[in-house]
């Protein structure tokens, strides 16, 4: 009796322990959703094509409502039920709405503008996404927007035609928004989350992600819980302004007699940093800087030790790092410490030859990048006060974009989901306390939404902001994800936040 009621709870746990097995192995079969993806595979890299011909560039005011149109047509295509633009006092943003009927929501952030360009310095146009080889990586796309931030937007897309085109049910919901001005820092995107209605409907959410291309050239990925804040400002030097020098351009010979705007410029900016121009030296800027946490300083430490230096100096162009600092100072400082940078400075001639001028104007752009305890409002305060306390009053400063930093935590879902894929395909990801640069996640992190905001996404891109930018469509490098395995990558994203 014993001994066949053992057998039987035996045969019984073993016949559990099959199902266990086999409903787990189940729940990671997405081969139905792989054979989709192949077949679409030249679908959605044109859709991906013809998204970089349809060029929307805030700061050059192009493209227009056009952008929000197009950005609202791939959303109904991939399958959301609602999705509509969001007027707002700059340029249009989008929301939008997939109900599968799933216990949870997720949010997504996405951006449809890019930067800038000079097709002079580009190898092919850079709205024709030319597909090229690449040695070393295989074949890429290269355009505008490529990697930022439309491939992986686009790679995530493809990943919803696909579950669609599988019959399969979406595992989660959505509650979508876009804008067309992250590249000029995001001046009216609030007014698109705030907007009562959508506020509402991103507060049902678990957490808020950004599509992401997370690999570097030997296959890591590296997590980030947070980023930057910035504030963009332009700073005006005139004659007209400062009551000294011309009210228009003059002879250059006029110098022996009548001040200079732009080098009441250029010393205005000598003042705003250190000796060596490492260190911001704007009075009240860095009196709230939350240093790093032994925990961040952890995370610091291990990450020196697994990512290549070599790589990421090779994949700038640059020899040095400042003050021929150490490779974790120079991870510190990028998680860590606060920027005034010079983006550009405009004033004067700048064609063929010379022509010998005394201008009357000069103009600065500059970001400053921000870290836990500083805002946005309060650095443009400190700007303004040191440059009036230093006698610079006269300066026009204007800030034509900008933000808070954001922090989310590392046991928040969208971050654990992140996590859990990458172990999947045997990756052990970086941990970094925030990116060196900036997004506008603060608008998820900070009251009222409160949740946690993150970037997720294997492939590999590079470039960004600059000329020939590209994204991996076919990798000959078995260490880094091509676009179709990108794509299923967000598949098994979302599943996993399903769970």
């Amino acid at each position: 009796m014993i001994r066949r009621t053992l057998l039987s709870l035996f045969a019984g746990a073993l016949a559990f322990g099959l199902t266990n097995t086999r409903a787990q192995a189940g729940e990671n079969d997405f081969s139905d959703v792989k054979t989709q993806v192949t077949k679409e595979h030249d679908q959605a890299i044109k859709r991906l094509q013809d998204w970089i011909g349809q060029v929307s560039i805030a700061a050059e005011d192009r493209g227009y409502p056009e952008g929000a149109d197009y950005m609202i047509k791939l959303l109904k295509e991939a399958g959301f039920q609602r999705a509509e633009r969001i007027e707002t006092s700059g340029k249009p943003g989008v929301f939008a709405t997939l109900d599968a009927g799933a216990p949870k929501t997720v949010g997504l952030y996405f951006m449809y503008d890019v930067k800038q360009f000079d097709p002079k310095e580009w190898s092919s146009p850079p709205t024709e996404a030319k597909i090229v080889d690449k040695p070393g990586l295989g074949k890429v796309m290269v355009g505008r927007g490529a990697v930022n931030q439309k491939g992986p937007e686009a790679t995530f897309l493809e990943a919803l035609h696909a579950i669609l085109a599988a019959g399969r049910k979406m595992p989660v919901n959505f509650v979508f928004v876009a804008e067309g001005e992250e590249e000029i820092g995001s001046p009216h995107f609030p007014q698109v989350v705030h907007k009562p209605e959508v506020e509402q409907a991103l507060k049902k959410c678990v957490g808020i992600f950004m599509p992401f291309a997370a690999q570097d050239l030997d296959g890591m990925v590296t997590v980030t819980l947070g980023a930057k804040g910035v504030v963009e400002v332009e700073l005006t030097s005139s004659g007209e302004l400062w009551g000294r020098g011309p009210l228009k351009d003059i002879h250059s010979s006029n110098k022996a007699r009548v001040d200079s705007p732009v080098w009441h410029l250029v010393k205005a900016l000598s003042t705003l940093v250190n000796e060596d121009a490492t260190e911001p030296t704007i009075e009240g800027l860095t009196k709230n800087v939350r240093p790093l946490s032994a925990t961040e300083k952890q995370m610091i430490d291990t990450a020196a030790r697994r990512l290549n230096e070599a790589d990421a100096k090779k994949i700038m162009g640059v020899k040095k790092w400042v003050r021929d600092i150490s490779w974790t100072e120079a991870l510190q400082r990028m998680s860590g410490e606060p920027t005034v940078n010079i983006e550009g400075i405009i004033g004067g001639y700048t064609g063929p030859g010379g022509k010998t001028i005394l201008p009357h104007k000069a103009i600065a752009k500059l970001d400053l990048r921000l870290v836990p305890n500083q805002t946005a409002q309060a650095a443009l305060a400190a700007l303004k006060n040191h440059l009036a306390k230093h006698g610079y009053g006269d300066i026009d400063v204007n800030m034509t974009g900008g933000y808070d930093p954001t922090t989310t935590p590392a046991d928040s879902p969208v971050v654990k989901a992140e996590e859990a894929v990458y172990n999947q395909h045997g990756l052990d990801p970086v941990v970094l306390p925030r990116l060196g640069g900036s997004w506008p996640g603060y608008v998820f992190t900070n009251p009222p939404l409160s949740l946690g905001a993150s970037h997720f996404g294997l492939g590999h891109g590079s470039g960004a902001h600059a000329p020939d930018e590209y994204y991996l469509i076919e990798s000959s490098n078995p260490k880094i994800a091509g676009f179709d395995d990108a794509v299923m990558s967000y598949v098994e994203y979302l599943y996993q936040l399903a769970k």
